[in-house]
């Protein structure tokens, strides 16, 4: 019971890091082909996303699944075909699902194959971990990423097009911002994100060092 009490704080931690700390867009900027060139529209960003989030925990449930059974020497090459394998499923199913979404996703769905985010977690951390942990891994990269696609989808179709997942926000009047649904748009609001985030880190740095200064007075 208590081994099982100490690693409810190791498992929560590997979950939430993904999502903030060694977020895979904002802080390790990994995976930035899909980020700057499908976050144009809401439903684009959500379904890279998913797609993603997918491959990730299946990939890293395999991979940890396997990984004393895998020898060393093609261990690189087994897990790009595993990847491969669940972006085909994710492949067909949004196919399925929705033709329109598939045409404007375009190569980008079948180049998660080769998206770093994913062949990184499992070198890095499924094939030295768990399938528990390795789940949660895949969950909170997974998160971490849909939600940094989300933010710069978000800014990039309200900016660029006027419409929220399709919904019209500001009337016939509105005269959208044409560079945010281009290529370049994807630079700056990606740009204006890190800045951000990077004044955050910033400001809590310098807010604990003068904390701890004081605590060192008092």
């Amino acid at each position: 019971m208590s081994d099982s009490n100490n690693n409810l704080p190791s498992n929560m931690e590997t979950f939430v890091k993904g999502l903030w700390k060694d977020n895979p867009v904002f802080v390790m900027l990994l995976g930035m082909c899909p980020v700057l060139a499908v976050t144009n529209s809401v439903i684009n960003a959500i379904v890279m996303g998913l797609a993603t989030t997918f491959v990730l925990i299946l990939s890293n449930v395999l991979v940890s699944a396997l990984r004393k059974l895998i020898p060393k020497q093609v261990r690189i090459a087994t897990y790009i075909l595993i990847i491969a394998t669940f972006v085909t499923v994710a492949d067909y199913t949004i196919k399925a699902v929705s033709l329109e979404v598939h045409k404007s996703l375009g190569a980008f769905i079948s180049l998660i194959v080769v998206n770093c985010i994913i062949l990184g977690r499992a070198e890095a951390f499924a094939s030295k971990n768990t399938v528990t942990k390795s789940i949660l891994d895949g969950l909170g990269m997974g998160i971490g990423f849909t939600f940094a696609v989300l933010c710069l989808g978000i800014v990039r179709e309200v900016l660029g097009n006027g419409t929220f997942a399709g919904i019209p926000l500001f009337g016939p009047s509105y005269e959208p911002l044409v560079i945010m649904i281009l290529p370049g748009g994807a630079f700056f609001v990606l740009g204006a994100y890190l800045l951000f985030f990077n004044w955050l880190k910033e400001r809590r740095r310098s807010r604990n060092a003068v904390n701890k200064e004081l605590e060192t007075v008092f």
